[in-house]
């Protein structure tokens, strides 16, 4: 069965920049400060590129080129990608345990999709600490 594809305006990310009012204006003009064009998010779904890339954590050394390229599929597919740093939880320098923190990680990546204007993510995690938070 074939997905039909939402309007520009049944995408969640319509309520920060496409109504017409003084908040949207906000988004739109903040958006536009960053550098962006309206032709780069207008009507575009809004996709999170959740990044665990941290210098102290190897198991993620990776994770900055693949998200440029990440980023890169994003917006050959048509939607608007937003890179967002996330907790990384790397076993060579936490103490006591990274168990400690996934929660953590886990509630971040629920609030900061929540919080931002996103239609979409892609999350980024490896080991098998990050991986749990993903499930």
């Amino acid at each position: 069965m074939a997905s039909r594809r939402k309007s520009p305006t049944e995408l969640r990310s319509h309520r920060w920049f496409g109504r017409d009012d003084l908040r949207s204006f906000t988004h739109r003009s903040r958006t536009k400060q960053a550098g962006f064009t309206t032709e780069d998010w207008a009507g575009k779904p809004v996709i999170a590129i959740l990044n665990t890339w941290s210098d102290a954590n190897s198991c993620h050394a990776h994770f900055r080129q693949r998200a440029e390229e990440v980023k890169r599929g994003v917006w050959q597919a048509g939607g608007f990608p937003l890179e967002m740093p996330v907790l990384s939880v790397g076993e060579t320098y936490m103490k006591p345990t990274t168990m400690l923190y996934r929660n953590f990680l886990a509630m971040e990546t629920e609030e900061i999709l929540r919080a931002n204007p996103v239609d979409g993510a892609v999350v980024m995690g490896g080991c098998e600490k990050t991986e749990t938070w993903l499930v």
